[in-house]
């Protein structure tokens, strides 16, 4: 059954084609287009278009059917086209004609924008769960280790001393800033579509902002056209979001993976939480990062992936837009499952001690004996040449005691200053907020 159906039967090919995955994706919508048509019936009655008692009838229905999606035995029949049309019927099949007026003043457009909006409302909540985890697993690895030192790498060459307490502290404050561009998409998603129809609004004096405060919303997408233009925008917009957090990961996946490395050796994990070799025993492979790191990747190309799939569509629904949620869904579940294993391995790292007392590692120190020499009164430009003079002659020795006070240096890591920042931005979420509307539409 299909909604918009008159009396000609769609061919088979094509409705195979154009349905596509929607069934399979939509079931991941479901609870959330139940709570959507809550509040759409609960403003239909304060119209007129529904009397208490159809609204009575319809909200005891739809909250049967919710509890249905929570039990896991709500399906999307292949006689029906999508969630909504699902959901529709079964209301229709229950209770009869009051089933048939739900859809008053709203389009399929809407409802699957106020659907997607609420659905990605709930996955930006477990992505941010997910990283606030992560977040502090790194800052507690980051105070434990912080008197380990190791090298500090660029253009993979040795540079300068650095720390455990820097490696694990620098992602943790990464994390903290991805929360930033995640509260922007949070914003983003927190704006009500419902109402706009099909893009053109309604000649119903459909009560907008009570729909928005129903559902939790911070407030309205006001004009229907751009609520609409919405779709895509509004998932590019995730998906950046989403990237940063990936690219954090991927970056430090690398690292685990050099670290890891014989011939590097500052870490290790439990031979249970590493993979071996077919012919090599010797072997302890970091499969699970080097995983993390490709599907991280993959997330990194999704922003564009999107922005490639609307670009150039006139404002107004389009079924390229369906094509989005193949996407971005399995990307917030690999994003999820990524921050979940990255955060029980590093609960099981163990860190080498007294990395830098070997001697391949003394060059490291240059720096530090530069600026001793500085700080005595020598130019600067000298002292470098002085110490670069030593290196080429052999006579260079070392300065390994280190004495770096600045703020977010080895000595000073302002790990307080940095979970200030995480909580800062993870106050302005505000999911508690959108729990209580939830819960209230549900009582």
């Amino acid at each position: 059954m299909k909604i918009w159906q008159k009396n000609i039967e769609v061919n088979k090919d094509i409705e195979a084609f154009t349905v596509g995955k929607d069934r399979e994706l939509d079931l991941q919508m479901a609870a959330f287009d139940v709570l959507g048509s809550l509040a759409h019936v609960q403003m239909l009655e304060s119209i007129g278009l529904l009397s208490a008692e159809e609204l009575a009838e319809i909200q005891v229905a739809l909250k049967k059917i919710y509890a249905e999606i929570a039990a896991g035995e709500f399906v999307i029949e292949d006689t029906v086209e999508d969630v909504h049309s699902q959901v529709e019927w079964l209301l229709t099949q229950r209770i009869g004609e009051a089933g048939k007026k739900i859809h008053s003043g709203r389009s399929r457009n809407d409802q699957v924008l106020v659907d997607l909006k609420l659905y990605f409302r709930s996955c930006i909540e477990e992505m941010v769960g997910n990283t606030s985890v992560l977040f502090e697993q790194l800052i507690k690895l980051s105070n434990t280790h912080k008197d380990k030192l190791l090298p500090g790498y660029t253009h993979l060459q040795i540079a300068m001393p650095s720390s455990f307490g820097l490696w694990f502290g620098a992602y943790a404050e990464s994390l903290a800033d991805d929360m930033e561009l995640m509260l922007a998409a949070w914003k983003v998603c927190n704006k009500n579509p419902l109402g706009s129809a099909a893009g053109y609004g309604s000649s119903f004096p459909l009560n907008r902002t009570m729909t928005t405060k129903l559902l939790g919303f911070e407030r309205l997408n006001y004009n229907v056209v751009y609520a609409q233009m919405g779709r895509g925008k509004t998932e590019r917009v995730l998906a950046q979001a989403m990237s940063a957090i990936a690219a954090s990961l991927a970056k430090m996946a690398m690292d685990v993976c050099l670290f890891i490395n014989q011939n590097f050796g500052f870490i290790s994990f439990p031979d249970e939480l590493t993979t071996g070799s077919s012919i090599m025993p010797h072997k302890k492979n970091p499969d699970v990062f080097e995983l993390i790191r490709s599907r991280c990747n993959k997330i990194q190309a999704l922003p564009n992936e999107i922005a490639m799939m609307v670009t150039n569509l006139p404002s107004g629904y389009h079924r390229d837009l369906q094509l989005l949620k193949e996407n971005l869904f399995p990307a917030m579940v690999s994003l999820n499952e990524c921050l979940q294993m990255a955060t029980y391995m590093l609960q099981n790292i163990s860190v080498k001690a007294d990395i830098l007392k070997d001697k391949k590692y003394d060059y490291l120190f240059s720096v530090e004996v530069v600026n001793e020499l500085a700080l005595k009164g020598v130019p600067f430009r000298e002292a470098y040449k002085q110490v670069g003079e030593s290196i080429e002659n052999g006579s260079f020795k070392p300065l390994t005691e280190l004495n770096h006070t600045h703020e977010g240096s080895i000595g000073n890591l302002c790990n307080v200053e940095i979970e200030e920042m995480m909580t800062e931005v993870l106050a302005q979420f505000k999911f508690e907020k959108t729990h209580r509307a939830m819960e209230k539409l549900l009582a």
